[in-house]
């Protein structure tokens, strides 16, 4: 018996320009503050002013682009109060999803968690900033994953997409690094004991807490040339 077809995923136009002018950024050729050319833009991807804006209308609605009006559409510089901003969201939707998912933790689950952790401490050992990262992310998608609020789950990996791909610093601080998988033990210590309370109560107050990391966000953020001055 022949497998089924493979469905066809046909993306609009405007998911498509969408796409488009995120790789731009991320790859730094669409720079924090710069003015966006419209009338270029439209000549430069062969496309219609409707599609175009669009595109930038949700692009504004996640943060990525302000659209000023009478004054065009800018790319959003990454502040030190915005940054400041995302780690308090990040903070309280990333400890309520794990609370939410206190059921669906299971050893397995938590045998992944510390695999992922070991990984990344492979990673910084051998200086592969682009593994740690893979494996960073995926850490934080096992709890993640267990909400059933799909609002929470998108509103976090764009805020995380905007602290770290728009564009994303080729080089790491190895000492930030180094805490993170000591905080990740952290995590997985509590989830080991059950005690998945004070997990998130953690990953709140320790883990995405501002003070706490403020010291390498500033070094990071000031390194990249990203941040700028807190307005």
């Amino acid at each position: 018996m022949n497998p089924p077809p493979t469905p066809i995923v046909v993306r609009s136009l405007r998911e498509q320009i969408y796409d488009h002018l995120k790789r731009e950024m991320q790859f730094g050729r669409l720079v924090p503050g710069a003015n966006l050319d419209l009338k270029a833009l439209e000549i430069e991807i062969g496309i219609s002013r409707t599609p175009l804006r669009d595109a930038l209308l949700q692009l504004a609605a996640e943060g990525f682009v302000e659209i000023l009006p009478r004054r065009g559409v800018r790319v959003v510089d990454l502040t030190v109060e915005r940054i400041r901003d995302h780690y308090e969201i990040l903070a309280a939707l990333e400890s309520a999803a794990l609370r939410n998912g206190v059921e669906r933790i299971t050893p397995e689950l938590v045998d992944r968690m510390q695999a992922l952790n070991e990984e990344m401490r492979g990673a910084l050992g051998g200086d592969d900033f682009d593994r740690f990262y893979a494996a960073n992310v995926e850490f934080h998608e096992c709890w993640l994953e267990l909400s059933d609020n799909n609002e929470l789950k998108h509103t976090v990996r764009i805020l995380k997409q905007r602290l770290y791909d728009f564009p994303r610093n080729p080089g790491f601080i190895k000492e930030w690094e180094e805490a993170s998988t000591e905080e990740h033990a952290t995590i997985v210590a509590y989830l080991r004991e059950g005690d998945v309370s004070s997990a998130a109560d953690y990953v709140r107050d320790v883990h995405w807490s501002f003070a706490v990391q403020e010291s390498y966000i500033r070094r990071y953020y000031s390194d990249s040339g990203h941040a700028g001055p807190e307005k």
